[in-house]
């Protein structure tokens, strides 16, 4: 059976753009499991013994996903349609690349997803791959609107910075959901938006090596980074789809989100990040970078490793925190204060002393 091949939509300003770019034509069933490759890289057999992410539902906000397809059967709720052709359940694709993100996640066939136990929402944003940002904003807003939504995934990028997209991710944030989203598929661009919003995990992507793909854009605002390159996935027609972009590591993050939402149930959405970022593997110069971000996806630690905790309104990375002022340069203004306050009273004892007599 021919593995149907997606071409990616360029991305335009005030235009999403899904991210995928194309491969070559393959023509062996064998390409499917090829293309499979990263559950060797992430060990993901071993992961599932501790979690299959039972319990967790997954917005895709994406192109609709086909609920029909073998490998997703049973996978997908209703959702919502905010393209041209809506309204309606999110559960109808004529691109194939939501249905692709989807498998990625959840599933259980020819493409196995990271988290097959959980379940997806399907929110289409557009029907082809690109539509205004005001739908992913409506998208994200429908999302937390649903109520028990627990992780985003977003495998779109924009070159602007809506100020509703912002607005509603922060919702998001503020409603414990987890925002995950690709960071674009050009290393010559600045990291897109949404990704490039504080507190997304921005995701980037990476070869069959482990290595920097060439088809991933860095920058300071990179989270993690996952699997990306000749990436199989659930396509149109009941059929399979090959493809190289982050669109692919997002939803590989979200879906190792899911999993450990789902095995560590008191953690917030902030800690369950932090839980991504501080077991990931180190690559590139030591520390966070922006190609990597904290590291490559550790899926086995992400769920097993002895994690400190960073209390629930920790934020994903430190350039997301809010700013605050310093406990110590509190406790200096105090004493400040206090000391000018107590002179202020000794002035004002002196001069009534002095007029009383």
């Amino acid at each position: 059976m021919n593995l149907r091949i997606r071409l990616a939509h360029l991305a335009a300003v005030a235009l999403a753009s899904v991210l995928i770019n194309p491969l070559p034509s393959v023509a062996s069933t064998d390409d499917v499991s090829d293309g499979q490759w990263f559950h060797e890289l992430l060990r993901t057999d071993e992961a599932h013994k501790t979690s299959d992410g039972a319990g967790i539902k997954v917005a895709v906000i994406d192109t609709g996903v086909d609920a029909t397809h073998p490998d997703l059967i049973g996978s997908v709720l209703p959702g919502a349609d905010f393209s041209p052709e809506g309204p309606g359940e999110g559960i109808v694709d004529k691109d194939g690349h939501g249905t692709g993100m989807a498998s990625l996640i959840v599933g259980h066939g020819r493409v196995a997803g990271i988290a097959p136990g959980a379940k997806v929402v399907p929110i289409r944003q557009s029907v082809h791959g690109r539509g205004a940002t005001a739908d992913i904003a409506r998208s994200i807003e429908w999302a937390v609107a649903h109520g028990d939504i627990h992780i985003i995934s977003i495998s779109l990028v924009d070159g602007f910075d809506d100020p509703a997209v912002r607005k509603a991710v922060n919702a998001a944030l503020d409603a414990d959901i987890i925002v995950v989203a690709g960071v674009g598929n050009d290393p010559q661009q600045p990291v897109g938006y949404p990704a490039a919003i504080p507190g997304v995990v921005a995701v980037s992507g990476v070869d069959r090596n482990g290595q920097n793909s060439k088809a991933s854009a860095m920058g300071s605002a990179v989270v993690i980074s996952a699997p990306s390159d000749g990436i199989t996935s659930a396509g149109l027609g009941h059929l399979w789809q090959a493809g190289t972009g982050t669109s692919a590591a997002t939803a590989i993050v979200a879906g190792a989100a899911t999993l450990v939402r789902a095995a560590h149930p008191e953690l917030s959405a902030a800690e369950v990040v932090h839980r991504l970022t501080a077991t990931a593997t180190d690559k590139g110069p030591p520390g966070r970078d922006s190609a990597y971000g904290h590291g490559l996806l550790n899926l086995v630690a992400a769920l097993t490793a002895d994690v400190a905790t960073t209390g629930p309104d920790a934020p994903s990375s430190a350039e997301h925190a809010p700013t605050t002022p310093n406990p110590v340069n509190r406790t200096a203004l105090a004493i400040i204060v206090g000391t000018v306050a107590a002179l202020g009273a000794l002035v004002l004892l002196i001069l009534r002393s002095r007029r009383r007599r």
